[in-house]
């Protein structure tokens, strides 16, 4: 790939969808366009059944890739369950549908089983979507798009900006969605975050292809199809995720931790709320240190202030009592890892295997910058670390691509990578002694004049 065939954000210049020739970031010269309402206005939520039905078949009879977008309230809420779903289409408007009192959306999914979806950051939507479900055979995700396009900034509004001249107030980013009623300025703004999704979509799609990563794209864009919507993987020991868990020193200490953490974690299910919001991390971490024995001592921890805190103050003292009654042999022990161990371990473990992963990230970042790539895009980095941690008996771009691919690598990152990841995978010969420096004599005797003094 040349300089001239670079990304967009390499260049001072942009084309706007139509082909023009703009300054970087704008439309007209003049500065992007802030965008406060929709074109249609502002749509009621759907909340019924037969405003369910209406808007199933206004966009059955759309035409078009259909925009789609959700809104969560992480950070409020427990579950990631959707509280509002944001659709637009041409011919048919937008719609924002409310899925609580309309929690099975399967009716709009079918009507729109042959469109192309168009998300933002899908990954993070897909999900809670399947809990609805709507499941897209087909989809284009604008963020994965531009981070393969090696745009610096990804985000939406900055992206709308940057190649289409129009901006976006994001000020309800962070908004509890849970709220009933919403209030109208979070509507408008969900309804703008699927006004130029498709428009959006149309830009990118050309840069793709300018840059000849059109087949790349289509590939990730059928792996989300396939995999985007299957929940997490449940974590192993999840209370080792606690924030400040690295000062918590000894078992005895840690087995605290856990069981506030469990104790945190019923509540917050059972009142679906954000575990943070019901104790936390720091005060998890205080008592665990502090071992408070009484309410007095535990209330005076940071953390413990809060009327709804001090309220539970029983159950944060019968959870640290159970970790203080627990015998030695139920301490936490050390996890074992599934996989290679943290790469900064390997130089103690295996030195081989650290040379061989060093060699595998230079092959890794010398790629991407081939191909205009952030390498993390170009491959997952876990799948570089299982590789080089347990390579091949018979290191091969045959091999590497096998092994590569039941990670999960798609087979545009295999073409690009095996070959140069199984030549780096070989241990490199040592390099040759420089002349006069401890070499042999002929007779073995390790000195120039023979002598061996």
């Amino acid at each position: 790939m040349t300089d001239e065939d670079a990304p967009l954000r390499r260049r001072t210049r942009h084309r706007t969808p139509t082909g023009e020739v703009v300054p970087d970031g704008t439309s007209n010269g003049e500065g992007p366009t802030l965008l406060t309402e929709p074109t249609d206005g502002t749509p009621a939520p759907i909340d019924s059944p037969a405003g369910l039905a209406e808007v199933v078949a206004r966009f059955a009879a759309g035409t078009g890739p259909v925009a789609v977008d959700a809104e969560r309230a992480s950070g409020f809420r427990y579950s990631q369950r959707a509280y509002l779903v944001q659709l637009r289409r041409k011919g048919a408007g937008t719609a924002l549908i409310d899925p609580v009192p309309l929690p099975d959306l399967s009716a709009l999914d079918e009507a729109l089983a042959d469109a192309e979806w168009v998300l933002h950051a899908a990954s993070q939507d897909l999900p809670c979507l399947a809990e609805l479900g709507l499941r897209p055979r087909r989809l284009f995700d604008t963020e994965l798009a531009a981070r393969l396009a090696d745009f610096e900034r990804v985000g939406l509004a900055a992206l709308t900006e940057q190649l289409l001249g129009r901006t976006l107030e994001k000020h309800h980013s962070a908004a509890d969605w849970s709220t009933r009623p919403l209030p109208h300025d979070w509507l408008t703004y969900a309804a703008l975050d699927v006004e130029l999704l498709v428009e959006l979509r149309d830009a990118l799609d050309a840069e793709l292809d300018r840059q000849g990563k059109s087949g790349w794209a289509a590939q990730e864009f059928a792996a989300l199809v396939t995999n985007g919507a299957r929940p997490p993987k449940q974590r192993t020991d999840p209370w080792r995720r606690t924030s400040g868990m690295h000062r918590v020193r000894g078992a005895r200490a840690q087995s605290r931790v856990r069981s506030l953490w469990y104790a945190r974690d019923a509540i917050a299910v059972r009142r679906d709320t954000a575990p943070g919001r019901v104790l936390p991390d720091a005060a998890i971490v205080a008592a665990a240190e502090m071992n408070p024995k009484t309410e007095r001592e535990l209330l005076l921890l940071p953390g413990f202030g809060g009327r709804s805190v001090r309220r539970l103050a029983p159950t944060w003292l019968e959870a640290l009592e159970e970790a203080r009654a627990l015998p030695d042999d139920a301490l936490p022990t050390t996890p074992q890892f599934e996989g290679p161990p943290p790469p900064h371990r390997w130089a103690d473990k295996d030195p081989e295997a650290a040379a061989r992963l060093a060699r595998c990230k230079e092959v890794v970042t010398k790629t991407a910058e081939q191909h205009h790539l952030p390498p993390e895009n170009l491959i997952t980095p876990d799948f570089v670390r299982r590789l080089a941690w347990e390579p091949p008996a018979e290191p091969t771009a045959s091999t590497v691509t096998e092994l590569l691919s039941g990670f999960g690598a798609r087979p545009w990152q295999c073409e690009l990578l095996a070959e140069e990841l199984a030549q780096a995978l070989i241990a490199p010969p040592p390099a040759p002694a420089e002349p006069g420096t401890d070499e042999v004599a002929e007779d073995g005797t390790g000195s120039e004049d023979g002598t061996g003094s």
